[in-house]
This record gives C-alpha cells, structure tokens and sequence, in this order.
C-alpha cells in the first residue's frame, strides 16, 4: 500500500492530498466521534479540510484540532451568504467557531441560480466582500462551488468576472452518460488546469437518490465498500488535475482512504464501471430537470 496522492492546490501554493476531507460529515457528530474521525484523516496524510458555516456543527466540531493543528491542514469552508453583510457576518463566525485568525480557503456555496448570482457580483455584493477580506488577511483564497448539471457553465461564466482560485462540482463515471456535462466539464477543467485553478469534485461514490425520507448520513445513497467503491475513486483520480471531496457519510472514510492509497495511477477499465452502473444501479444525481436541485 502506497501513500496518499498529493497534488499542488491550483496556485495556491499549498500542495494538498487529493482526497480531502469533507468535513459535513463532522455535522450530527458527537465531539468524541468527531476527534476520532480527526485523527483517522490526520493518521492518513488527509492534509486539507473542506467544511462550511451551513454544515450543522462541523466548525464547532473542528475547533479543538484546529488549536493543535492548524498549520498542518490547509482549511477550507463556506458561506451561502450573497451580499456584502451577509457574507461578511458569516465568515466571521466561521472564524470564531473554529477559533482561527485565517482561513486558507472561503468559497461562495452553490453559486448557480441567476439571481443569487446577480446579487453576489453586483456592488455591495458577496464577492467584493470575500475579496476584501482576502486583502485583509482573514482569507487567503476565495473560491466557488455548486451541485447540478448547469454549474460547470456558471463557474466558467464566474471565472470570467473574478479571480477565483477554486472550483468545485460534481462528477461520477456515472455521469460520463450525459455528454453535455461530460463537453462543459472537459471545457471547465481545461480552463481551469491552464490558468492554475484547483478542481475539486463531489458525489463521486453516489449510487441513487434515496428512495425515502428517512435521516440519513449523506442526501444521497452512497456504494458500500467493495470494488464498485473503489473504482469510483479510482475514476475521479485517473484524471490528475482532479480532487475528490469525501462523502458526508464517514462511515465510508476507511474504503475511500484504501482505495486512494492503492491507487496505482491507471483508469479502471470502462467495461467494468458500465457493469457497477448496471449491476449496483449507480445513476447521475441530476437531470436537468426534476433530480436538478442543489444540496
């Protein structure tokens, strides 16, 4: 078993490993759960964490790590906040709730619908703010992110209007069956790989939207550990400028971290990942239309 992948994290100057941790799975958990959770990434080499101020209580639950351990992650979270205060008031409190004077990364949270687009780039808006804050030194990156099939489009169009170091979207073999995805997708890494922009992904271990209402760990109903897991991850990572974000179920975090570590750098054979789509009913998220919400 090798060590995890690293890759440098667009320009930022930090090389990050390529599965980073995506601290929502931090939200319901006791404090006890999450430290244990804490140490298996850090046990890993996991050196980047991705959370955000609407993740019930992932900052809170990072804050006694973060005083030992700040310097040793590069931390990343999030605000749905559109205007200037809004966006503002809510980074702050990130900041307090994980009790740390900077943030590596403060990305703007499923940035995809017009308006909400609208009012985040016009003056008074949110970018301007996060922006500011990064010249103030509480940020030292502004990123964006979003969920659904139009997002690969909305992030080129908010590239073009501001300097943003970071994308993230989601991305699946599953969703190598929706050819305009698979075209804005290719069109956004390309972009983004020449002009140093990280991407990272998310939803890469999903089978299907649940079938019910019912609590669960993550919106989505995750593959168990096995191959099919494993050679989603291997997907995501055959593709080098890519990052994987982890699935908010945690349960899921040993298979991921085993599959990433024996990742010998090949492509899992398109034969087989067209059987785990047929055999485990593995489907895109989103459609477009109805399964085109954002979470």
């Amino acid at each position: 078993m090798t060590d995890l992948p690293y890759l440098p994290f667009g320009r930022t100057g930090h090389t990050s490993s390529r599965v980073i941790f995506g601290a929502a799975a931090l939200g319901g958990m006791s404090q006890r759960r999450a430290d244990a959770t804490l140490e298996l990434i850090t046990e890993a080499g996991i050196n980047h964490i991705d959370t955000a101020a609407m993740y019930g209580d992932s900052e809170i639950r990072l804050h006694d790590f973060l005083q030992s351990h700040r310097d040793d992650v590069f931390l990343a979270t999030k605000t749905r906040g559109r205007t200037a205060g809004d966006a503002r008031a809510e980074l702050e409190r990130s900041l307090e709730r994980m009790g740390v004077d900077t943030i590596d990364l403060i990305q703007l949270h499923s940035l995809v619908e017009e308006d909400d687009w609208q009012t985040a780039f016009r003056d008074g808006g949110a970018v301007a703010a996060l922006f500011a804050a990064r010249d103030e030194g509480l940020v030292r990156h502004v990123g964006v992110t979003g969920h659904g099939l139009r997002i690969p489009k909305m992030h080129l169009r908010s590239l073009a209007e501001a300097p943003f170091s970071s994308v993230l979207f989601p991305w699946s073999h599953a969703m190598t069956e929706q050819p305009e995805y698979v075209a804005d997708v290719d069109r956004l890494t390309t972009h983004c790989h020449a002009e140093g922009i990280a991407l990272q992904t998310i939803k890469s271990v999903a089978r299907c939207r649940w079938d019910d209402t019912d609590p669960h760990f993550s919106w989505y109903e995750p593959l168990a550990p096995g191959d099919a897991l494993r050679r989603a991850v291997e997907f995501v990572l055959a593709d080098p400028r890519l990052f994987l974000n982890t699935t908010s179920d945690a349960r899921l975090l040993p298979a991921i971290i085993e599959a990433a570590q024996r990742f010998d750098g090949r492509a899992p054979d398109a034969a087989l990942l067209a059987q785990d789509r047929a055999e485990h009913g593995i489907v895109s998220l989103f459609d477009g239309g109805l399964l085109e919400g954002t979470r």
